[in-house]
């Protein structure tokens, strides 16, 4: 059993406060990675964890193990990377988190060709709508479409997503067409929602600047996927990329609403930490994937734009839904 991968899973374990966790992320059971520690400390000689029913914490001599620990890691990583930059394969684990619906459509289908090229490196697919903390839980490169802040993550750019609001014909032929934002409020908005999101406010563009609605509705969920699915059934309005549902546009299965005041673009981006000297597998995937990506969104797109899209005008005599 290899030394350096019972450190790992120390290191991780540390990390999570929980061995579960721990495993879960490894892909390792609780028993496998309780069997590694024990291996670890009768290797040194010493306890390393306490124990407990709810989570584990380093003793004070695992806490010294933790942090001597790193820097094996990050001299491992280093070693990798010499070697690689000498021209070794990339190699090792890597560990790439995305949102489910693009993952799904876009991302998966890449992942055999990159693994093709990468034969030594090891994808492993964390699908969440969650924005997840890279360095808390260990992920090497998140892919997020979302207006992007200021970060300590190194971000590089896919492609400009622009942003769509839609509904079925079922839904506004009982709800009525939405003229100007504000009449928004006065709708059923299916919602993304999850602690942190921000999908409850939906910011639309305008001659006079971002305009900001806080939006209401009966229904919502932490997965884009069914959001477009509860909008097709005839549910409410639901803001979108405009690549997810071109071609529910295209076939009348969801109509576009206020393109002259659509949301604001999102960005879509690959992120990283950053780091003295970038491991060789990240590297390689954000350079084979980046414009694979933006080619995939494009060709979903086939030339469509909000611009492009027809402003319908609601029919007379239409009453606005009653909430």
């Amino acid at each position: 059993m290899s030394l350096l991968e019972n450190i790992r899973v120390f290191v991780r374990v540390v990390e999570q406060d929980s061995m579960s966790a721990a495993g879960r992320q490894l892909r390792l059971s609780p028993a496998v990675v309780s069997h590694r520690i024990q291996s670890l400390e009768a290797h040194l000689g010493v306890r390393l964890l306490n124990r407990t029913t709810r989570r584990v914490q380093p003793t004070e001599q695992g806490l010294a193990f933790y942090q001597a620990s790193l820097e094996v890691i990050a001299a491992v990583e280093r070693a990798e990377n010499v070697a690689a930059g000498a021209g070794g394969a990339p190699q090792g684990t890597l560990r790439v988190t995305a949102p489910l619906g693009f993952a799904r459509r876009i991302l998966a289908p890449l992942v055999p060709a990159f693994q093709a090229a990468h034969p030594q490196v090891t994808l492993q697919l964390r699908l969440s709508e969650h924005i997840i903390d890279l360095l808390t839980e260990s992920v090497d490169v998140a892919i997020r479409m979302a207006i992007l802040s200021d970060s300590s993550l190194i971000a590089r750019k896919i492609t400009d997503c622009e942003r769509i609001l839609c509904a079925a014909p079922t839904y506004l032929s009982q709800a009525g067409m939405p003229e100007k934002p504000e009449d928004l409020l006065d709708h059923n908005c299916l919602l993304l929602r999850f602690p942190g999101s921000q999908q409850y406010r939906w910011t639309l563009q305008s001659a006079d600047g971002p305009q900001t609605l806080s939006v209401r509705g009966s229904f919502d969920a932490d997965d884009g996927e069914v959001l477009t699915d509860w909008a097709l059934n005839g549910q409410g309005i639901v803001m979108k990329s405009l690549w997810e549902v071109a071609g529910h546009l295209r076939d009348g299965r969801l109509v576009p609403l206020l393109t002259d005041n659509p949301p604001e673009p999102a960005t879509l981006s690959l992120l990283y930490p950053h780091r003295r000297l970038l491991p060789a597998r990240v590297k390689a995937f954000a350079d084979f994937a980046v414009p694979r990506l933006a080619q995939a969104v494009e060709e979903r797109l086939e030339g469509m734009t909000v611009k492009g899209l027809p402003n319908i005008t609601p029919k007379k005599g239409r009453k606005k839904r009653a909430r």
